[in-house]
């Protein structure tokens, strides 16, 4: 059946093989699945809870599969007790309804914020739209980056086992939780995901071809997901974080995308570059 899911914009956290690769990596519980012609659902019953597959700190958005993906839903979960995080307003509002119509008390809470940048139709219109100062720093960093380091242009690198190592190296040198964060598990799972369709890595390299900064994203109909980033610290001075994350926008407006999604996250720096907050809510019932 047709694995689009019930929600929009929600990348590919939803598809059952991302799913797949999360719950072997990170299993919390047994998964049941649920798909009849027009809808399909997964959850991960924890102690007897009905929840969203995986953690929510590695999930960015929740969502059923199909037209009728709520409905599915409903009837998976049964008469357990639910409690599935990470779901957009609408979709969120559409599981409370049906649950209290199935005759359940239903709470909603609002519990994390993505934030979503339009992107316009080229590059100069996104830097005219973020404001003076910040369009200002953004090309003195890049100018800067390109003298000390080289051309800030990005390269995509698709289930490439070297460059994950190398991106995986670049992380761990990062300062505090940031870099823990990159232990051997997690890099296998990094490896299982950047295996399936559609994520790649796409970095800024230098002109010897290592990688100065590189982000782990999905590119799909509807947008650019971007998971996770690091970069060579060795290039401080040279702000490559920074020109990373416009490089990436510019890449994203280069291929036709009306989307950039910073995922979860509520760093200034994202709303400083135009992206609009997103809340994510959890839908609980007893």
């Amino acid at each position: 059946m047709e694995v689009t899911p019930t929600a929009t914009h929600v990348g590919p956290f939803g598809r059952p093989g991302f799913l797949d690769v999360l719950h072997r990596h990170w299993p919390r519980g047994t998964v049941e699945s649920l798909d009849d012609g027009d809808g399909g659902a997964s959850v991960e019953v924890v102690e007897g809870v009905a929840m969203g597959v995986g953690h929510r700190d590695l999930v960015d958005y929740r969502s059923p599969r199909g037209p009728s993906g709520v409905e599915v839903l409903v009837r998976l979960v049964g008469d357990r007790p639910v409690r599935i995080d990470s779901l957009p307003g609408e979709l969120a509002d559409s599981l409370a309804d049906a649950l209290r119509a199935s005759g359940r008390d239903v709470t909603t809470q609002e519990q994390d914020v993505a934030a979503v940048l339009t992107l316009p139709g080229s590059f100069d219109e996104w830097l005219a739209s973020i404001g003076k100062k910040e369009r200002h720093e953004t090309r003195r960093k890049r100018r800067r980056y390109e003298e000390l380091v080289g051309p800030a242009r990005i390269a995509r690198f698709e289930d490439d086992a070297d460059r994950l190592s190398e991106f995986v190296a670049l992380h761990r040198t990062s300062a505090g939780e940031k870099g823990a964060f990159m232990t051997d598990a997690m890099a296998d799972y990094f490896a299982d995901v950047m295996a399936l369709e559609g994520w790649g890595l796409d970095a800024i390299l230098t002109p010897d071809g290592a990688m100065a900064a590189a982000g782990l994203s999905f590119h799909g109909d509807d947008g650019y997901y971007l998971y996770n980033s690091a970069f060579d610290r060795s290039f401080w001075e040279a702000s490559p974080g920074v020109v990373l994350i416009a490089s990436l926008i510019e890449f994203a407006i280069e291929e036709g995308q009306m989307l950039f999604d910073f995922l979860k996250g509520d760093e200034p720096y994202k709303f400083r570059l135009g992206a609009e907050p997103r809340p994510l809510f959890e839908v609980a019932s007893p």
